[in-house]
């Protein structure tokens, strides 16, 4: 079983056709059916369903699929492992959430760079949930989340307790205004709307952002409110016009930190990484 036919079969499934996979690897798309077809023809079984353009994993493609993410980002892995043993070439793919990608990241990237300059490091935010889940299917090598995070094939290296505070603007009441917040799969998300049902808040409704600094926007100018890290809030552009209110520790005190798979092979620019998060955040 050759790699290059394990990543032809990834990449049709991540971009879901031939035409697109052929795009994303630079090839043809005959190339991209052939590779397919033999490697349907090696094991036996077929991989995918055939609709018009388009296409779904057949049973024997979803079990495979799990093997193909693990064994590409092993040899992945290796390769980058035993150049950064040498001069610290390769490849670092990093998850974060946005808020702390915003606040604490910057310092961190800058020192790993500082100490591995020829490491390429990709950059990527998304909700902790995404996060985690791609860290289990070998698409980011690590991440940055708010936990704790208890899983059986994952390492969770606490860096930092957020506090979340209650944010609003002046001359309002958050407990009749909606809540604004980060899409499903966000850790805070989960335990704003958990203060709103504790709290017995008159509105239940919720408006959802994709980015801080919209969310934070409109706090600032009364349309409703927020669970935010005080770091973040403090570091706003909208500060001056925000309230802030500390909350009960079970619910402000965040632990966040960098989560690994538990078998990778130890990279010293994860250690890198880890240390100088650490740094930056104190």
């Amino acid at each position: 079983m050759e790699l290059i036919a394990l990543r032809t079969f990834t990449a049709v499934v991540d971009e879901g056709g031939v035409l697109a996979a052929s795009r994303k690897l630079n090839t043809v798309q005959s190339n991209v059916t052939s590779r397919i077809r033999r490697l349907e023809e090696e094991l036996g079984a077929a991989l995918f369903f055939r609709s018009g353009r388009g296409v779904a994993l057949a049973p024997a493609g979803r079990v495979l699929l799990d093997y193909a993410r693990r064994m590409l980002h092993l040899e992945r892995e290796s390769g980058a492992a035993v150049r950064l043993v040498g001069d610290g070439v390769g490849e670092l793919r990093i998850g974060s959430m946005e808020t702390f990608a915003a606040l604490h990241l910057p310092l961190a990237l800058k020192a790993v760079r500082a100490r591995h300059p020829r490491l390429e490091l990709r950059i990527e935010t998304d909700t902790s949930a995404t996060l985690v889940n791609k860290v289990l299917t070998h698409k980011l090598d690590c991440a940055i989340v708010a936990g704790p995070i208890e899983h059986p094939d994952l390492r969770f290296d606490e860096l930092v307790i957020e506090e979340l505070v209650l944010v609003h603007a002046a001359d309002t009441d958050p407990r009749l205004q909606p809540l604004i917040l980060f899409r499903e799969g966000c850790a805070y998300r989960t335990r704003a709307l958990a203060w709103q049902r504790a709290s017995g808040h008159a509105v239940a409704e919720a408006m959802e952002f994709g980015t801080l600094d919209g969310i934070l926007g409109c706090v600032s100018v009364g349309l409703g409110w927020t669970l935010m890290p005080r770091r973040v809030v403090e570091q706003s552009a909208h500060t001056a016009d925000l309230v802030v209110q500390t909350l009960p520790e079970e619910i402000s005190q965040v632990p966040t930190g960098m989560i690994y798979l538990a078998e990778a092979p130890p990279m010293a620019a994860l250690q890198t990484l880890g240390e100088a998060v650490a740094s930056a955040t104190t």
